[in-house]
């Protein structure tokens, strides 16, 4: 027994243990907060798709630094200098947005949520019966309309491009907005959780050459915000008055109101189920029944 202690000794004295003070624990836990607020916030931008294409060719490169693929390599190699500037001009939207929003009064607020009164959920169920009752109406009339449903990912940008409303959502002011020659007719309509933030919004076309050529403007930005966001779009067609609606880069037409609801409603299910997630995270989940 006192061989193998012996032992252990002589291998523990050539190991080299830093002293570690307060100061230290100190700056590990607030380079851990910023890497872990970095990450929250990459997760509501579209920086989040961006970011895991680029962890994809990380691995690849990895893969090839395990079986010494040179050619693989050799190319990574030349390219690694100018990745840093490649990073700052494919992030720099998000950067600037994420620096801008360092100076805002809700910055921390965001992440974390003091309320214990909040509600759980993206938005109402009167939210949701105003929506429907509002596309009803409109296909029934066949007025056309592009409504935005924001969800993780923050769609700020666009919402500048339109006109501030900033108003409580209801069927006669999503009818009034889409109604023929009004002055907010023009554009989208975007929804963060129970307010109309903006109307007359610019959305980005998809160029999926997939698309039937019989689906105008209006389709095709509805498709494209859901492909460089999480969001839900509505769509109503002038032409037909069909309802459709796109998500995750796919469009799904003829919609009925009950299909619509339930669509609603999963993103509300969902919703709950993200922020009891969070909470968990921060330690406010505890005790809770499963």
């Amino acid at each position: 027994m006192s061989t193998v202690w012996n032992q252990i000794r002589s291998n523990i004295s050539g190991l080299y243990f830093p002293k570690i003070q307060i100061i230290d624990i100190i700056e590990i836990l607030i380079i851990a907060l910023m890497i872990y607020f970095c990450m929250l916030w990459i997760q509501r931008t579209r920086a989040y798709s961006l970011l895991k294409g680029f962890l994809i060719v990380m691995v690849f490169i990895l893969i090839a630094a395990v079986f010494q693929m040179s050619a693989i390599l050799w190319i990574a190699s030349a390219l690694a200098p100018t990745a840093i500037t490649i990073l700052a001009v494919i992030f720099q939207p998000e950067l600037r947005k994420g620096l801008e929003s360092l100076g805002t009064r809700n910055f921390f607020s965001s992440f974390f949520s003091f309320d214990s009164n909040a509600k759980n959920e993206r938005f109402s169920e009167r939210t949701i019966t105003e929506i429907v009752r509002a596309v009803n109406e409109m296909s029934e009339v066949r007025t056309g309309a592009l409504i935005v449903i924001e969800e993780n990912i923050l769609l700020t940008e666009f919402i500048n491009t339109g006109i501030t409303l900033d108003s409580e959502i209801s069927s006669q002011l999503l009818v009034n907005i889409f109604e023929h020659n009004t002055p907010l007719h023009d554009g989208a309509v975007i929804i963060r959780g129970d307010r109309i933030k903006a109307a007359t919004c610019y959305l980005p076309l998809s160029d999926n050459a997939q698309l039937n050529k019989k689906y105008g403007t209006r389709h095709r930005a509805g498709l494209g915000i859901s492909e460089v966001s999480d969001s839900f779009t509505i769509i109503v067609s002038e032409e037909t008055g069909r309802v459709s609606y796109a998500s995750a880069g796919n469009l799904t037409t003829g919609i009925t109101a009950s299909g619509l609801r339930e669509e609603l409603h999963q993103i509300q299910k969902k919703a709950v189920k993200d922020k009891d997630e969070r909470k968990i995270r921060f330690g406010k989940g505890k005790g809770k029944k499963k």
